[in-house]
Formats: C-alpha cells, sequence, structure tokens
C-alpha cells in the first residue's frame, strides 16, 4: 500500500493546474512520476494525502505554487546530448552566420528549456573562437524551474555530471576541486551566456531576433494546440534563415511548412 493516497480526481487536479501552467499534459502513464515527485512536497509540509496537499496548494498558492511547478517539470540533461546537433551548428550554420552578419556584428542564441545548464554551456564551447573578437556572440538560456536554473548559472557539476566531456574540454572550460569530484565552469566561458527565468507558454520580454533556437526535449510535454502556438512564436522570433532544434523524438509535424525540414530534427526558417 502507498503512502499516500491519489485518487483520480487529486491526479486530474493536478494534471489540470500543471497545464494551465505551462501547458505540459500530463497523462495518465505519468501518476507514477507525479506520485514520486509531490509526494516530497506532501512529507515537507506534513500532509497526509494528496487531497491535502491541493488543498494546502489553494490556500498557500503564492508560497507553494513555483514548488510544485518545480517538482513536476522534468530536467534530464548532459553535455553534448545528441551531438550531431553541436556538429551542424559548428559547421554548417556558423560558416553561414559569418556571411550573413558580417555587417552587424551580432549573433543570438537561446537555449529555451536550458535545465541545468549543460547546453547552454555547450553551445557557448561550441562557438568559442569561430566569431572575430569584435562580434557581440550572446547565449541567451531560460527555463521555468527556478531551482535547476539556479544550478546552471552556479555552473558547479559533479565528476558523474561531466562524464561525456573529453578530457580537452575539461582542461579548457572548468576548474577541479583537489579532490577530483566537483568541476566548475570557467567565468570566461560563462560572460556571454544570460540565464534568466522564463514560461514559455507566457508573454516573452525578449525582442529577438535569433539566429538559432534549441528547443530539445521540451514540447515533447506539451498538446497539439500548445506546441502549435509556440512554433508560430518561434518562428516569429527568428531572423530570415534562423534553424530551431528539435529533442530526437519531437517533431515540427506536417502542419508547420514555414520551415523546412532539414534532417535529424534541424529545422530552417523559410520553408514556404
Amino acid at each position: 500500500m502507498k503512502e499516500f493516497l491519489l485518487t483520480d480526481s487529486d491526479f486530474k487536479a493536478i494534471s489540470s493546474q500543471v497545464y494551465d501552467a505551462c501547458g505540459i499534459v500530463l497523462a495518465e502513464h505519468k501518476r507514477e512520476m507525479v506520485y514520486s515527485r509531490l509526494a516530497r512536497r506532501i512529507r515537507h509540509h506534513k500532509l497526509k494525502n494528496f487531497k491535502e496537499y491541493l488543498d494546502f496548494l489553494e490556500e498557500h498558492k503564492e508560497q507553494e505554487f513555483s514548488e510544485f511547478i518545480n517538482a513536476i517539470t522534468t530536467n534530464l540533461t548532459s553535455f553534448f546530448r545528441e551531438p550531431h546537433h553541436f556538429s551542424y551548428l559548428k559547421n554548417t550554420i556558423v560558416p553561414k552566420l559569418l556571411v550573413s552578419n558580417a555587417k552587424q556584428k551580432r549573433v543570438r542564441v537561446w537555449s529555451a528549456g536550458c535545465s541545468t545548464g549543460e547546453e547552454p554551456y555547450t553551445i557557448a564551447m561550441t562557438l568559442s573562437g569561430l566569431f572575430p573578437s569584435d562580434w557581440d556572440v550572446k547565449i541567451l538560456a531560460t527555463d521555468l524551474d527556478s531551482n535547476v536554473l539556479a544550478k546552471a548559472q552556479g555552473g558547479t557539476y559533479t565528476a558523474a555530471n561531466v562524464n561525456g566531456l573529453d578530457q580537452s574540454h575539461l582542461k579548457r572550460w572548468f576548474l577541479k576541486s583537489h579532490d577530483g569530484q566537483l568541476y566548475k565552469v570557467k567565468p570566461e566561458l560563462q560572460k556571454n551566456i544570460f540565464f534568466k527565468r522564463l514560461n514559455l507558454l507566457q508573454n516573452w520580454p525578449m525582442q529577438g531576433p535569433f539566429d538559432v533556437i534549441f528547443c530539445r526535449n521540451v514540447v515533447i510535454y506539451f498538446d497539439k494546440p500548445t506546441k502549435d502556438t509556440l512554433f508560430k512564436r518561434y518562428y516569429d522570433i527568428l531572423t530570415g534563415s534562423g534553424h530551431l532544434f528539435l529533442g530526437h523524438s519531437e517533431t515540427l509535424g506536417k502542419d508547420h511548412k514555414e520551415f523546412k525540414n532539414l534532417g535529424q530534427t534541424i529545422y530552417q526558417k523559410g520553408g514556404l
């Protein structure tokens, strides 16, 4: 028997609140995940069941709601995840930007759903040294979860976190602790990355335009109308020939002819 009772109506109420807040669809198969993640909050507040937690959430929305959302949103990431994306960025997109953006000497990349920071730091490592020193190259890294954003901004990782990085990257971009268990990103890598909390479904304070948007393993949680709205907004904030990267199990679908499908979940604006 489980520690806390989670009824169908409780699960429905949780799913509804998560969907309204951030557009993430919690289907029935996510029930166990919801249970394990919110059970921590129930224990934290010394409550008896999910019904009590939902009542508590209603009464203490201001203090508890961000904890509730943080607990639900998943954050699984690693350095150089889906490495072909970074090869494409380096070998195909950058040479084009060096020509197309030569006049304004400006490049903007957005890591949307940056989680604990591995993706934006990988982008920064990939772009390092590829543009002349007088170019203005900046990376915006956003996430809904304030806890992972704080970790990303701190830039400290365990030896297990940096497991996939080769020695040259570790030596060039990280400071190692005396016991070899922690690795901290060097300020040089951090200086052009700007971390901000952002709900993708609310108003965006930034104007853009962005040359490249990484939105990987984020839209997998959204339903079709939410995805369609988001893709339209990405289209509007990209430059004329900007690129959008999605996660390996994600797709724009057949409705978005305004993007050209380049394969390997890489899309370019201007497909029509």
